[in-house]
């Protein structure tokens, strides 16, 4: 390993990034370095521009990945560095508005319903339920269901914080009944190894449920977080509600559901029906 690594490996620890941002960072970092033949010490903002452009136009990565190797080298530089540039020289990539992909609630059960395992069907279930994160779910340890309280508690979800999601009554059951019949000791969705089960393993048993399931639209882990926070905004759950449920630190990025939400749709009125409404002739007939 070289000096450098260490120095940027030892910044990010210092600086409590999460685990999964220090391998993202080390690895556009070395890309990087191995583009152009030297050690990014002796490269410039001139190549950094240069490997952005090679990334979108050559290589047709997304802006989202771009906009990753856009981050990892500006904590290279301006942390590990210490260049005396200003953050304006690492301009991110504007990303396209999407809407997020969300199940109507009878798609979801239909969906649990082709989950071929007793194990992740009940991890499914609670990312639908209580609207964790994948990385969220697969963390579980036992003693975060508080059936007492009828909370799960979150252990250092996005942004290394922990929070308190409510836990309904029927997902306690399904889990309930996942632990009668393997008594996991610790994590409770066990993988191999004796360590929690991998975000991967979860995504694929997802995948497959919804071939199985033969529902069109495009579904992973994710997809039952939205659906979860759309279908409470649908039912008028407090927006700021959903937002500490979610663990957003803005409620902008909470707000973004209000686009999809169909209910606050279908609830508008049109212009078009008040103006007729109020016209003359539309009161004569």
């Amino acid at each position: 390993m070289t000096p450098l690594r260490r120095k940027m490996i030892n910044d990010m620890q210092v600086r409590n990034l999460a685990p999964s941002t220090q391998r993202s960072y080390i690895h556009y970092a070395a890309q990087f370095a191995q583009y152009f033949h030297r050690s990014p010490a002796d490269l410039t903002l001139e190549h950094v521009q240069l490997y952005q452009l090679h990334l979108l136009n050559d290589r047709k990565l997304s802006p989202q990945t771009v906009n990753q190797f856009v981050s990892a080298t500006r904590f290279l530089y301006l942390t590990t560095l210490a260049k005396p540039w200003g953050t304006e020289h690492f301009p991110h990539v504007a990303t396209p508005q999407t809407l997020p992909v969300v199940l109507s609630q009878k798609e979801v059960l239909h969906f649990f319903k082709h989950v071929p395992s007793m194990k992740y069907r009940a991890a499914l279930m609670t990312c639908y339920a209580a609207g964790l994160r994948v990385s969220e779910a697969v963390r579980l340890q036992i003693p975060d269901i508080d059936s007492q309280r009828m909370v799960i508690r979150v252990q250092q979800g996005k942004g290394s914080k922990d929070r308190y999601v409510m836990l309904s009554q029927r997902l306690l059951e399904v889990l309930r009944a996942w632990w009668r019949a393997a008594r996991p000791p610790l994590w409770l969705f066990p993988g191999s190894n004796k360590g929690h089960m991998s975000a991967g393993s979860l995504q694929l048993a997802c995948r497959d449920a919804r071939r199985l399931s033969g529902i069109g639209k495009r579904i992973t882990a994710h997809t039952l977080r939205h659906s979860f926070a759309t279908h409470l905004l649908e039912s008028g759950t407090d927006l700021r509600v959903i937002q500490v449920l979610l663990g957003h630190s803005r409620i902008t990025s909470t707000a973004h559901y209000t686009r999809v939400s169909n209910s606050l749709l279908v609830n508008t009125v049109s212009p078009l029906d008040t103006a007729l409404a109020q016209s003359p002739n539309q009161k004569k007939r």
